[in-house]
Formats: C-alpha cells, sequence, structure tokens
C-alpha cells in the first residue's frame, strides 16, 4: 500500500472518531464513591428478642440492615450529608415599570348636541350612572359676544367672578342610572361663524369637574346657486382655437403678399432695363449689372434700451412680489414643526379638541380667583401678595398604543408680555383631592377631565395655555377669550 494512502485512511479513522465522541452526549460528574453507594433505605422499628423491652427504631442511615450497612463506604455518607446543593440562578426578569394611571370611574356623564336650527341651538344630556342620587351643578360656556334667547331646566345665566366668558348655570339632583336633558337658544350671528360651547358637570359645590363635553355650531350650508353653462363664443377653448385660426390666416396672406411683391420687383427691373446702343440688340449677351447691397435694417438703441428696461423691471417686481407674499404667509406664532420637535403645533379656541403626537387636549373653562388668595409655592417662602390661581379645567386623552406620561413643567399659561408659567403641582394636587396626575403616565386610550392650576402674579388673566405630552412635542395652544 502506498504510503500516501496508509495516511489518508488514518486521518479518516482520526476524523471518525472526533465525530463519534462529538456525538455522545455529555453525562454529569459525580464522585465514583457516591455513584457506587446505593441509596439507604427507610428505616422500620423492629422488636429484637434480647432485650427484655421493646427497642425503639432511630429513623436514620444507623437503622438501617446490617449488611447494607456493612458494604457502604463510609466516604459516601458523608459526601451525601455534607454537601449541600448549590441554589439555581434566579429568572433573567426586566425591571418593573410605573403602572400606567387608571381613571377614576365617573359617576356623571356629559353629551352635547348641536340642532340643525337657522340660530344656534344646545342639546346638553347629564346621566348619573352610579346606583345613588348625586346632586351637581352643570355650567355651559358660551361663545363670546353671543346671547341667550332660551334656557330650559331652571337655567340661570351669570358672569362668574374671575370668569373670562359668560356661562349659563344649573343646579340638578339626578335620581340613580337617570338622564336629564338640558337646552339653550342663542341668538343668531353673522353667517359663517361656528360657535363653540363647552359644557361641564361638577360636584354640588362645583369645585371639581365629573365630565365635561364640547359642540360646535354651524350654519347650514345655503343649496349652491345653478351655474348656467356660458355660450360656446364664450368658452376658452373656443377662443384659443379662433385666435390660432386668426394667426394662422394673418401669416398666410403676409407670406402671400411679400411673394406677389417680389414677383411685382423683378419684372418692373427687367421692363426698365436698356440696351447698350441706343436699344438695339446685339448678338452677344450683356453682361448682369450688379445688383446693390442692401443693409439689413437693425432696431435703433433706444428701443433696445427700452425693451431691455421693461423686461428687468417686470422680472425684479415679480420675483419681490412672490417673496413679500412668502414672507407675509410666516406666522410667527406658530410652533416649529420640523427637527427635532415631534407633530404638527396647533392653535384653537377654548371648547376645542386639539390634538399632538400623543395627546388630544381640550380646555373647557377658566377662572381665575382675587389677587393675594395664592398660596404658598411648592419650595416654600411667602406667598406673593398679588398672587392670584387661575384653575383650568382640561381634558385629556391618550390618542396612542402605549401609555404615555406627561409633566407639570410642560404645562404653561402665557401672560402678557410674554411671560409663563407652569403647573402648580403642589395646587392641582389639592384640586384633584390630593391625587398626583403626573404620577404615573396615562393608559393607551384613556380619558381623564381634571383642574389645572396655574399660580400668576398681577391683574390680567392668562391669554394663551400651552399643553404638550413631551419635552420634544410640538404641542397644542389655545387661546383664552
Amino acid at each position: 500500500m502506498p504510503a500516501s494512502t496508509r495516511h489518508h485512511r488514518a486521518l479518516a479513522v482520526f476524523v471518525h472518531c472526533l465525530g463519534i465522541l462529538a456525538a455522545v452526549p455529555a453525562l454529569p460528574t459525580a464522585a465514583p464513591e457516591a455513584a457506587a453507594a446505593p441509596r439507604p433505605p427507610a428505616a422500620t422499628p423492629r422488636p429484637t428478642a434480647a432485650a427484655p423491652g421493646p427497642a425503639v427504631a432511630i429513623p436514620g442511615p444507623s437503622a438501617a440492615p446490617a449488611a447494607p450497612a456493612a458494604t457502604r463506604p463510609p466516604v459516601a455518607m458523608v459526601a451525601r450529608v455534607t454537601e449541600p446543593t448549590p441554589p439555581s440562578a434566579p429568572p433573567a426578569m426586566a425591571p418593573p415599570s410605573r403602572a400606567p394611571a387608571s381613571a377614576p370611574p365617573q359617576q356623571v356623564t356629559v353629551a352635547v348636541a348641536t340642532e340643525s336650527s337657522p340660530a344656534p341651538r344646545y342639546r346638553i344630556q347629564v346621566r348619573n350612572v352610579s346606583n345613588s342620587p348625586l346632586e351637581t351643578t352643570v355650567r355651559q360656556e358660551l361663545p363670546p359676544g353671543s346671547s341667550t334667547t332660551a334656557i330650559s331646566g331652571g337655567g340661570r345665566r351669570s358672569t362668574p367672578a374671575g370668569g373670562s366668558a359668560t356661562e349659563v348655570t344649573w343646579r340638578l339632583r339626578l335620581p340613580a342610572h337617570s338622564t336629564t336633558t338640558l337646552g339653550t337658544a342663542l341668538a343668531a350671528t353673522a353667517p359663517g361663524r361656528p360657535l363653540t360651547a363647552p359644557t361641564c358637570a361638577f360636584t354640588s359645590d362645583g369645585s371639581r369637574p365629573y365630565d365635561c363635553a364640547t359642540a360646535t355650531w354651524q350654519a347650514a350650508v345655503a343649496p349652491a346657486a345653478e351655474v348656467t353653462e356660458a355660450p360656446p363664443w364664450r368658452r376658452y377653448p373656443v377662443l384659443l382655437a379662433g385666435l390660432a385660426v386668426l394667426l394662422l390666416i394673418s401669416a398666410a396672406l403676409v407670406w402671400v403678399w411679400r411673394r406677389r411683391r417680389g414677383r411685382r420687383v423683378t419684372a418692373a427691373a427687367l421692363a426698365t432695363g436698356g440696351g447698350a446702343e441706343g436699344g438695339r440688340g446685339t448678338v452677344y449677351p450683356r453682361p448682369a449689372a450688379p445688383s446693390p447691397v442692401r443693409r439689413r435694417r437693425s432696431p435703433p438703441v433706444w428701443m433696445l434700451v427700452g425693451a431691455a428696461v421693461v423686461v428687468l423691471a417686470g422680472v425684479v417686481g415679480t420675483a419681490g412680489w412672490t417673496a413679500t407674499r412668502q414672507v407675509a404667509s410666516i406666522d410667527t406664532q406658530k410652533q416649529p414643526t420640523s427637527g427635532a420637535w415631534m407633530g404638527t403645533g396647533v392653535t384653537g379656541s377654548m371648547g376645542v379638541p386639539l390634538r399632538e403626537s400623543a395627546f388630544e387636549f381640550t380646555v373647557y373653562r377658566m377662572i381665575c380667583g382675587a389677587p393675594g388668595t395664592a398660596g404658598k409655592p411648592d419650595g416654600g417662602g411667602a406667598a406673593p401678595s398679588n398672587g392670584r390661581r387661575c384653575e383650568a379645567t382640561v381634558g385629556v386623552r391618550n390618542v396612542t398604543g402605549d401609555h404615555q406620561p406627561w409633566h407639570s413643567e410642560l404645562q404653561r399659561a402665557y401672560l402678557p408680555g410674554g411671560r409663563w408659567v407652569s403647573a402648580d403641582e403642589s395646587a392641582t394636587r389639592t384640586a384633584n383631592l390630593g391625587r398626583d396626575v403626573f404620577a404615573d403616565p396615562m393608559a393607551a386610550g384613556t380619558r381623564m377631565v381634571l383642574p389645572l392650576v396655574f399660580t400668576v402674579d398681577g391683574r390680567d388673566p392668562p391669554q394663551q395655555l400651552e399643553l404638550r405630552s413631551g419635552v420634544f412635542s410640538a404641542g397644542v395652544r389655545v387661546q383664552m377669550p
């Protein structure tokens, strides 16, 4: 056998052995003494004849039969008793996250709808879903500049102290599982002007909201006037086709005129040409007289300069007009919508739902206390002498598929002059009966109606509220009436 064949066979046998070793599963390692020692059987009490009384058998290894005890090595017993089983590693678990906040169950629900009428009319349904009768105060904010013509259910129109709008108030006692329908009618307004009237149901003392709803009335769209078809001679395609035919006819007439004029000029030149000797003919052809060189007429300089000036003025004017319109269309008050900001900044009025990247905010009411009624700030210290608290009733809905946190520092009230203050967290907790609404994230799809408190200084109420879900969210801005 050649040497190369022997080497190949030896290498094949070696690789085959390695494959067999890799296929054999690993066996648990154990001490040979412990593996060879049998498990001691359970000891049972047995009476002996040599003893005067009954012998008490002590359970354990020493009570085993004599034959197995003589054959079992003592080393195995020591190893079984003294070596504890190592504890297993704890399973890998993710750190627990904060549970999303669950809104308290609603006892009273509110629904508002508009009616199809020439003047604004609103229908309010207040329902008690609890098992006991409740007393509630219902308030409807009226649009600025509007006046009521009819109020049902014993409601009264009033202007609260520190409020920014006129409201209609009802004091109701709702039986268990009952529904009460209220209604208001407003005077007719300018056509095309939408009117929003948010409505909230509060506790009997009017301090904490149960639920809020809103509706926007719009005048019925008038039927469009019937548009008569224009005559054929006033239609743009017909006019363009007529203009094109007129241009073609004009070009054809100019071409025919130039051709006939050229023929007449040639005939006149041949007719006026005389002979070399008194008009008598000759056998030899006369040499052709050189024709005078005609210079092409060029437009005058003043015409070229004027045309250039007109064209330049038109280009500059068009560019300036376009740039002016683009600059005028820029809204300096609008939030940035690109770059690091998420979503699109939205601005609206009170009572209108405004949606940003994660939340839908609706401001239903804003009322401010008298100057000097503000409590101590969060960091301690004396309260400002002219400070007061403004409470906004806000509805927040999580429109995403996951729980979302939000923070009190990102909710701001803008004062005249561009100054702003963040939400007073301690005052907001007090208004919510000790519940911290910013402590836990909001669950997906949930909605809460809660008061937000802002501590401001001066006599002027906030002009605008800025609400947002996160630091990089574009947020919404609500204009106060």
